[in-house]
């Protein structure tokens, strides 16, 4: 399995969720309130990254849902604690980049959290990856974190082979953080129309100091009019 593994993901960026979901614990469902608002009960809607199945849990309660992600640790545990709880959902191993889908095969995508985790020539072949398996007009839920956020910083990360890239880390773990700004995520879905875009700032405060967690959340429709 793990020369499989290697073989489908040869970027260490990718591998090293495998270990990570080693150690995440479990953080309980996410709320999809502003999802649920947008679709249809029994929309088809793909979990873009699912990871141990947060969204995905509750998407399958009202959706046809599918999750992908690449780590088949997180996916294991996500199938299992849906089956447990009397919910399916399809869940498949693959990357952003190469979605083993047909064209149009969903309504909507949640993509939450993930494209930050990948470089420059990944998100962009991720998001024609999106544009593809999406149905015409099809939905895309996304979440990101800012330059502004009180993690941002540390060694800079750089694909193989070539220069650092701007607001991108790499950590410990050897999963790669990037930090956005709203003009690069408008440019990521240049052919998406915007339909809802939100900067959430909240303040932290920790041993006296104040800190600041800036996200980006928005809602696109694939095609602008």
């Amino acid at each position: 399995m793990t020369k499989e593994r290697e073989r489908l993901f040869p970027k260490p960026h990718l591998l090293a969720w495998d270990q990570e979901y080693a150690h995440i614990r479990w953080g309980g469902p996410a709320s999809i309130a502003s999802i649920k608002a947008y679709l249809p009960e029994g929309a088809r809607v793909l979990d873009a990254g699912s990871g141990d199945g947060r969204y995905l849990k509750e998407l399958a309660k009202y959706f046809r849902s599918t999750g992908v992600d690449v780590s088949f640790r997180a996916l294991c545990s996500s199938k299992e604690r849906l089956v447990k709880n009397g919910f399916l959902a399809e869940h498949v191993t693959a990357s952003l980049q190469t979605l083993p889908f047909r064209n149009n095969s969903f309504e909507a995508l949640l993509c939450y959290g993930v494209l930050q985790h990948l470089f420059f020539s990944e998100r962009k072949a991720a998001l024609r990856e999106f544009e593809r398996v999406l149905g015409k007009r099809g939905l895309v839920f996304f979440e990101a974190f800012g330059t502004e956020d009180m993690r941002y910083g540390g060694e800079f990360a750089a694909p193989s082979g070539k220069n650092p890239e701007k607001n991108t880390f790499l950590r410990q773990s050897g999963i790669i953080y990037h930090y956005f700004t709203k003009k690069e995520i408008l440019s990521l879905f240049e052919g998406f129309e915007v339909l809802e875009f939100q900067e959430i700032k909240k303040e932290k405060k920790f041993r006296g100091k104040r800190y600041i967690r800036q996200q980006f959340r928005a809602v696109f429709r694939e095609g602008k009019v």
